[in-house]
């Protein structure tokens, strides 16, 4: 009986593990970056693999939608359209269907970023004659200003970690990266700098933040420590980088870059701004890529399965999207 379960418990084992590493590979379909692109003459919301192959219309509608945002459990995207007449904050499916208004306000609403545990959703809003950060619950109810701020505050960035909102803020003179308690509070300079700095988003592990900057003169993606030490330069391009997005496992970085033409494409590289890659060309503008977060994701630089997430130490992770540059506060 005892040389009985002794076997059966490693075979047991055995089979968990197979079966993990089955379920590991099934969720690279999950594997997905939704993006922005103008390709069918007005801007919709697509997706992709991490490869750039199995590109998706989700949206498919005539007003300008942009900004996607996954939900922390991949279930859903949020992003920003005007298709009822000014820009509000909808929330769709992964598969594009069931779009549902969160915001109805006769103001601007943009750039959503999702709470890790995807009970609440952060947002830009000019609803106070003044742009800044509110947050609200993930069905649009209890909308609160965070900021609060003369100045103007944007591109709200939710920690994985859910104790810090990342955000860019001209309310000292120039358009600087920012951090804050999820309550408005505490709110503390990270990058100080007289070029612009913005759309912060932190790393999955909550141990570093990429951003926009033109402080070399054109936009480029930096990235720092999340205590705003230890500036590094990742695309170092003569033409613009910018709208950064961390893979779940913080290997790789996908981005928007019009190093190729005025209009731009997405493009991938490892964290550290190696093993550059182009994941669309296309005579349309690609921009405001999005990694979706899942518990298991597949490394696009080796094919590798990695647990990740949930799985691995309990937390949901975001990565909001970044606006675009080139419209400055």
């Amino acid at each position: 009986m005892q040389s009985r379960y002794s076997f059966a418990n490693p075979m047991l084992g055995v089979c968990l593990v197979c079966g993990l590493m089955s379920t590991t590979l099934s969720f690279h379909a999950h594997a997905q970056i939704a993006f922005v692109s103008d390709r069918t003459g007005n801007h919709e919301i697509y997706v992709m693999d991490a490869y750039g192959n199995k590109r998706r219309n989700l949206t498919r509608n005539p007003a300008y939608d942009y900004a996607p945002a996954w939900s922390p459990d991949g279930g859903r995207i949020a992003f920003t359209s005007n298709r009822d007449g000014n820009f509000e904050i909808y929330v769709m499916d992964a598969k594009g269907l069931n779009p549902r208004n969160l915001t109805n306000n006769h103001s601007l609403d943009e750039f959503a970023s999702w709470s890790p545990s995807g009970e609440h959703i952060a947002f830009c809003t000019h609803r106070d004659e003044n742009r800044e950060i509110y947050v609200m619950e993930a069905d649009g109810g209890n909308p609160r200003n965070l900021t609060n701020n003369h100045g103007v505050d944007s591109c709200p960035s939710w920690s994985p970690t859910d104790e810090r909102i990342a955000f860019n803020s001209n309310r000292d003179g120039n358009s600087e990266i920012y951090v804050m308690d999820t309550d408005g509070g505490n709110p503390q300079r990270l990058t100080r700098h007289f070029a612009y700095d913005n759309c912060a988003t932190w790393s999955p592990s909550g141990e570093h933040i990429a951003f926009n900057t033109d402080r070399d003169g054109n936009w480029e993606i930096y990235v720092m420590d999340a205590d705003g030490n230890n500036f590094q330069n990742l695309t170092d391009s003569e033409e613009n980088d910018y709208s950064p997005s961390w893979s779940p496992s913080g290997e790789r970085i996908v981005f928007s870059s019009t190093r190729h033409r005025d209009n731009s494409d997405i493009y991938i590289m490892n964290a550290d701004g190696g093993n550059l890659q182009r994941l669309t060309r296309n005579g349309a503008s690609d921009y405001g890529p999005d990694w979706a977060r899942s518990a298991f994701s597949v490394s696009p630089t080796s094919r590798q399965p990695i647990m990740w997430g949930r799985l691995k130490s309990g937390d949901y992770d975001i990565a909001p999207t970044i606006a675009n540059p080139a419209v400055k506060d």
